[in-house]
């Protein structure tokens, strides 16, 4: 039905249904794309389904969505179905300057190199980010003869020189401001025959050189870059600075330099995007880093699953109010959005949640999360005795609580699971595992605001005052197994009690909290009905794939390895046995010689042996037997 069995998940977090050889939105392997798979129905030669090995391989290029954090592959749960997989390590190249830079915190700062060799040709480009309207680049002086770079306005830049010939500039003018605190590339260049300046992907300004006079740009100073001879200088931002092909080294430099600090802010305006899961980017001199604080993630790039195996009778419960803060404080700091304008402390109360997390369980009924409150509203997640799933609400307003019922899924069937609920007013919005969101209303007399909230319970509700009949019911014996990546608004309380955060003081826990990330990966697609697998088998004597010859007595493969195994270890110890005995008997035996007659005549002592001894023709037959140990 086009729905994929296998994947495999990169950089973002994103799943991917191409393979190595294939690109980005083609569903196929190699072999698809080259047309030569093993069965030509099928994109990939593993889709063929046929009983002897078939492989699929190649690299994957596309690096936006490297490196490959995790494989997926399904449809095994099936005799004679196997599958193996091997990633290979990730391979960077490029340029290890590509963010050597320097940022200029004073129009006065400036850093300083040798001399620029340039006389008949120059080849200067650079990045730069700035807020700043105007400031130089770099300059190198002569005695007249000068070459320059700056930001004139926020529109321009200008290349400016001189080779004996009198002043000669370049300016390119940006539609859009060059000072948006976005990296802009300036790439000018000058030889005997013309000079040329360009910025970003702007046309190409050029400037023929005159065809009599003076050639040869004479220099004397140092090169400056930024503010020289009283001159605004840049402020903001320089990298990856080459001249003539070198790259020189802004960060060392900077490092003694007062005014400049190695490294540069911005990285985030790049790689921000990395930082998944709503993880914020820190910018650091010398590159970023991800906070992961308000996720229920971990890692370098807030991708890692934090998650906990609950046993029966345990529960987690997260205090949205902690000794010593008042409930307006800590919801204006915990469950409100700093973000949301529409929302502010004193109401306490929510026009919106919400709530995300992962969970594999195969015991029902169970409660897998609930919110309590001050007042009679509450918000549960559970699962029934057979096994479906069901959000409730309570927001007053209603005789009854508002239910939504999954009723065509066993969730409890031992697989991970993810929902995600997000609730705005009266709108609803669930998202199960890989379906489509579904959209709900809350009835019109129902109120839509979540009252006064106290408490996140995990895995049972151990609440004071009067708790909805089913949920009772469904408390005891308590939830059995793995939630993962639990986040309710801006709260991730499995996170603040695996991790040492400031939250943490808000964590209660009865029974002992083991880490686990068995809750994390998404549902896979359920096993074919046996109608329409082709690989079913009703005989059970049928030849599986892979096994070779069927081994008799219902012996199977790995009992007759197993087997083999068994039989190498014996002749081994008997082998070593041996030959221990015939080292201790010759050892122990006396030093006694038999010389053969007729030696002294003999060609040599074997030919003597043969010559004298009646028995050696026997030796020789009994030695020509085998024996079996």
């Amino acid at each position: 039905e086009g729905n994929p069995y296998t994947w495999w998940v990169g950089k973002a977090n994103e799943k991917h249904y191409y393979w190595g050889g294939s690109g980005p939105g083609i569903q196929k392997c190699a072999c698809g794309i080259e047309r030569n798979c093993t069965d030509p129905k099928y994109y990939c030669n593993c889709d063929a389904d046929y009983k002897q090995w078939r492989k699929d391989s190649g690299m994957l290029s596309y690096k936006e969505h490297l490196p490959v954090s995790q494989v997926v592959v399904g449809d095994l749960d099936r005799p004679g179905s196997e599958a193996k997989v091997s990633v290979g390590p990730v391979r960077c190249q490029g340029d290890r300057n590509y963010w050597n830079a320097a940022s200029f915190v004073t129009s006065s700062s400036y850093l300083h190199f040798s001399t620029f060799q340039g006389e008949t040709s120059a080849d200067i480009s650079f990045y730069f980010k700035t807020s700043a309207s105007d400031g130089v680049f770099l300059e190198n002086l002569g005695n007249t003869d000068f070459i320059k770079l700056e930001l004139k306005s926020a529109t321009e830049v200008s290349f400016s020189f001189d080779v004996g010939n009198g002043p000669v500039e370049i300016v390119v003018r940006s539609p859009n401001p060059l000072n948006d605190d976005q990296w802009h590339r300036v790439n000018a260049e000058r030889n005997v025959k013309q000079a040329s300046l360009q910025v970003d992907q702007l046309p190409l300004e050029v400037r023929k050189a005159p065809t009599e006079g003076h050639t040869r740009l004479e220099l004397y100073s140092q090169l400056y870059v930024g503010a020289v001879g009283g001159q605004r200088g840049f402020l903001g931002c320089i990298r990856s600075l080459r001249m003539n092909g070198v790259t020189l080294d802004l960060e060392e430099r900077a490092k003694v330099t007062p005014g400049v600090k190695p490294g540069c802010s911005g990285h985030c305006t790049s790689y921000g995007m990395y930082c998944a899961n709503g993880g914020k980017c820190v910018e650091k001199y010398n590159g970023y880093s991800c906070d992961c604080s308000k996720t229920a993630y971990d890692g370098p790039f807030c991708i890692k699953d934090v998650g906990a195996f609950f046993e029966e009778g345990m529960w987690l419960r997260y205090n949205f109010h902690s000794p010593g803060t008042s409930v307006k404080d800590l919801v204006s700091r915990t469950l409100l959005s700093s973000a949301d304008p529409e929302i502010t402390a004193p109401d306490l109360s929510l026009n919106k949640e919400e709530l995300s997390f992962s969970f594999s369980t195969t015991k029902s009924p169970c409660v897998l999360l609930y919110v309590s409150s001050y007042t009679p509203d509450f918000m549960a997640v559970l699962v029934n005795p057979i096994g479906n799933l069901q959000i409730r609400y309570n927001l007053g307003g209603t005789k009854e609580p508002y239910n939504i019922d999954i009723d065509h899924r066993n969730m409890a069937n031992g697989q991970p699971h993810t929902v995600n609920v997000t609730r705005n007013g009266r709108d609803i919005i669930l998202q199960l595992d890989h379906y489509p969101p579904t959209s709900y209303s809350l009835p019109a007399t129902s109120d839509i605001q979540f009252n006064s909230p106290k408490a996140l319970f995990l895995g049972k509700v151990i609440e004071i005052g009067k708790i909805d009949q089913d949920i009772y019911k469904y408390n005891t014996p308590g939830f059995t197994g793995c939630l993962s990546r639990v986040q309710f608004n801006q709260i991730a309380p499995l996170k603040a009690a695996l991790r040492p955060t400031n939250a943490s003081s808000h964590v209660h826990i009865q029974g002992e909290l083991v880490e686990s990330n068995c809750g994390a990966s998404p549902l896979t697609i359920p096993p074919m009905s046996a109608a329409t697998d082709p690989w079913h088998l009703d005989s059970a004597s049928a030849d599986f794939p892979y096994n070779g010859q069927a081994l008799g007595d219902g012996v199977n493969r790995n009992s007759a390895i197993i087997g083999g195994v068994i039989a190498v270890v014996i002749f081994t110890i008997l082998c070593t046995l041996v030959f221990l005995i015939r080292y201790m008997f010759r050892h122990k035996g006396t030093y006694h010689t038999n010389e053969a007659k007729g030696a002294e005549s003999a060609e040599s002592a074997d030919a003597a042996i043969m010559n004298n001894d009646p028995n050696f023709t026997e030796t020789i037959d009994e030695s020509k037997k085998e024996w079996l140990i």
